[in-house]
């Protein structure tokens, strides 16, 4: 469908690749990876049309839609969430308005013999036939779906974009994209505004896409329930493995182990070649064989070794001071917002040591009761925080905390102590604060950079009680590792508010889920948590949700119905599905 030749890139005279060619096939399924700047963002807008390169071809074959998703986009505010998701069917509304212009054509004409209109009969039959393979007759039903699928509720259906929050409105724009079924989908960090939840529900749903897929995620648990292909940038070059991401971290260091060998003794024939030129340069009787070996050297295609990042880093928290047998003890804790309850009745112990996870759909109120414990807002009920505790808390507004005048090297050095302070180029190296960007000032880093860099700076205080909300948003896979490691190490408590699975997965060793105005404790990992909630759609979430409620008591009709229901839905989708993909097949 997609057929990238000979692409070149460059920034300032400064190559970011060059050479790059490669095929994007029907249903493919495509990471895209590579250190931070090797240029994965460009290559999907070069994909996507939206940016020109230095030099090269992008053949797109005829009739192939191509939907694009950035990281940033500018939204609209002047529509509610479900008029805003329906201009993805603004084609829908064209072929309906097509048909009910040729349908009064058939009712005014009365010449039911004529040429002309025997041909608006088989006109109008082709383009009714192709109106509902298209989903004209069910997009109202798919369109609830994708966002229910997404984490929106009925009730948000109606209410203005602007009254969400810029994660929200991405979801809005995300699900306008996958309901236009483009024929090759370019999606740029997907998982970043999304939960749990709506991660696997998106999974699923790209699973079953008959569309080409390519992504760039830092998320390595999604990119490998995703992909089945990986496109790395390294070197300014592109390196294609035909396997998902932790079978390609495999083969690469395999072929960086053959290429390393190669080099090795491409090395050693160098030098013994430009030794027998200096040793023989001056003597007459060796003047053919010295020009021979000056000239095979000349002919020697240098070997090119991938770039890996081996300067891996292991950072440790400084010692912490004992805390309290018990750090948090929440008894009928509850959060209302005016007639909005967050959660009530919450009742959790959180012992000295453990690492648990915050987990659920956004707006639950994970984040809500972690500033009940920071003491930030009021709430009912009792929490008592335990004896000696000193807490580290990361959130994204710490990042605004930041003194804007000092550089990156300085904020560090102010908190840094002892034999750390010898490492700190090491450190924000291993942040991507490598080189001339730990003297930049932190007023003029992105949010994402001052993320990172509030990070580091909990990283290197001496707390007893970490508090980390969403911390892995705006790090690579590399960084994820780092403070993984540095967590699990860290012989304090740690509560972690996070969707990334592969992060909280062998970190946790307890799952709180927040949901239905409920805080529900799991003892064990976040894959036993995930396997025990069974929870592969969204709709099987729902269903335990609305089973929960008092007023449906548990009623086993109600169950009965409802799951009849949902068998109905899951048949039909994958009637959907299947239609689809005979419909690309005879296309193709």
């Amino acid at each position: 469908m997609v057929s990238v030749e000979n692409l070149s890139v460059e920034f300032s005279a400064r190559p970011l690749f060059d050479g790059v060619s490669f095929v994007i096939n029907p249903k493919d399924r495509i990471a895209l990876v590579g250190k931070n700047g090797a240029g994965k963002s460009t290559l999907l807008k070069i994909l996507a049309g939206m940016q020109q390169p230095t030099a090269g071809i992008v053949a797109v074959a005829k009739g192939t839609t191509i939907g694009y998703l950035p990281q940033v986009m500018v939204l609209s505010d002047e529509r509610t969430v479900i008029e805003e998701t329906e201009t993805a069917f603004a084609h829908i509304h064209e072929m309906q308005q097509q048909l009910q212009r040729m349908n009064d054509e058939l009712s005014t004409c009365e010449d039911y013999e004529s040429a002309e209109y025997m041909e608006l009969v088989e006109r109008f039959s082709h383009e009714t036939e192709r109106y509902n393979m298209m989903g004209g007759m069910n997009y109202r039903a798919e369109m609830e779906r994708t966002l229910q699928g997404l984490g929106f509720s009925r009730n948000d259906w109606d209410r203005p974009t602007k009254e969400f929050s810029g994660g929200w409105r991405m979801r809005i724009e995300l699900a306008k994209l996958l309901l236009c079924r483009p024929d090759v989908l370019l999606l740029d960090e997907p998982t970043n505004h999304l939960d749990i939840e709506s991660i696997r529900w998106l999974e699923n749903f790209l699973s079953r896409s008959a569309g080409a897929v390519v992504l760039v995620s830092h998320d390595r648990a999604f990119i490998n329930n995703v992909t089945q292909r990986t496109l790395e940038i390294s070197c300014g070059k592109i390196t294609d493995y035909k396997v998902k991401y932790d079978d390609f971290v495999r083969l690469r260091e395999e072929r960086r182990e053959q290429q390393l060998r190669a080099y090795e003794n491409q090395q050693k024939e160098i030098a013994d070649i430009k030794d027998f030129i200096e040793r023989f340069r001056y003597k007459p009787t060796k003047a053919v064989q010295v020009q021979s070996r000056i000239k095979q050297l000349e002919k020697i295609v240098p070997i090119e070794v991938d770039e890996v990042d081996n300067s891996f880093l292991h950072l440790k928290f400084p010692p912490c001071s004992r805390s309290g047998d018990y750090p948090v003890i929440c008894e009928d804790v509850r959060k209302d917002y005016g007639q909005h309850c967050v959660f009530k009745n919450v009742n959790l112990t959180i012992e000295r040591g453990e690492k648990v996870a915050f987990v659920g759909k956004n707006g639950e109120g994970k984040s809500t009761l972690v500033k009940c414990i920071m003491n930030e807002i009021e709430h009912a009920g009792h929490l008592k925080l335990g004896h000696n505790i000193e807490i580290g808390y990361y959130a994204q507004n710490q990042a605004q905390m930041l003194d804007g005048e000092c550089t990156v090297f300085d904020t560090i050095d102010h908190v840094a102590k002892g034999e750390v302070r010898l490492k700190i180029r090491d450190i924000l190296g291993a942040f991507m604060f490598g080189g001339e960007a730990s003297d930049k000032k932190v007023k003029v880093l992105s949010g994402g950079e001052r993320s990172r860099l509030a990070m580091i700076k909990l990283l290197l205080e001496p707390v007893n009680f970490l508090i980390l909300d969403e911390p892995t948003n705006h790090l690579d896979m590399r960084t994820k590792d780092v403070l993984k490691e540095a967590i699990r190490a860290f012989d304090g408590t740690v509560i972690v508010v996070s969707h990334d699975r592969d992060f909280l997965d062998g970190l946790v060793t307890k799952v709180y889920e927040f949901g239905g105005g409920q805080v529900r404790e799991f003892i064990g990992g976040i894959y036993e948590f995930l396997q025990k909630k069974d929870i592969d759609t969204l709709e099987e979430l729902q269903l335990e949700e609305l089973l929960s409620q008092p007023e449906a008591g548990g009623d086993a009709t109600l169950f009965q119905k409802y799951a009849a229901i949902q068998q109905q839905i899951a048949e039909a989708e994958q009637a959907w599905m299947e239609a689809e993909e005979e419909l690309a097949e005879l296309q193709s």
